[in-house]
């Protein structure tokens, strides 16, 4: 009966920290889509400056992952695109209009936007890496400390 017991608390705490890393999703969501953003950012900043392939060809080239890969998709089909629960409404406004500039316009008002759009990014980027691994961590030992809580209740 006893190995009951623990095999119950092994599942219980097992559990508890998969409940947290589903909670720390979310950052994690944020930290990839700025990341790829950011990248994707340079390499049309390089494009815009050397090659200046069509938009199309050029969004074919590369492989996103996530979220950014919906966004990309979307915009790539002329669709709406899609909301993310993980970043404000601000951020929402700022991506949008991000993604109405890209394509518009000749190759240096696109190149002086984009540019000027690089800190920003960065500074996301930055700040949304450093918030998922806080946060990642966070939500992990939250997770073992309530499965832990939770099996003294059983036992």
């Amino acid at each position: 009966m006893l190995w009951l017991k623990f095999l119950l608390a092994a599942c219980a705490i097992a559990f508890c920290i998969g409940l947290g890393y589903l909670a720390a999703n979310k950052y994690r969501c944020r930290r990839s889509f700025y990341s790829q953003l950011y990248d994707f950012n340079e390499r049309y900043l390089s494009e815009l400056g050397y090659a200046r392939k069509p938009l199309p060809q050029f969004l074919k080239e590369y492989v996103y992952a996530g979220e950014f890969g919906r966004t990309i998709g979307a915009f790539s089909a002329r669709e709406e695109l899609p909301r993310h629960p993980f970043l404000s409404d601000a951020e929402q406004k700022e991506y949008a209009d991000y993604f109405a500039m890209l394509g518009k316009g000749d190759a240096q008002s696109q190149s002086a936007f984009f540019t000027a759009k690089r800190a920003a990014l960065q500074q996301r980027k930055e700040e949304s890496e450093k918030e998922a691994k806080a946060r990642g961590a966070l939500y992990l030992k939250l997770g073992l400390l309530a499965g832990l809580a939770f099996v003294i209740l059983i036992i």
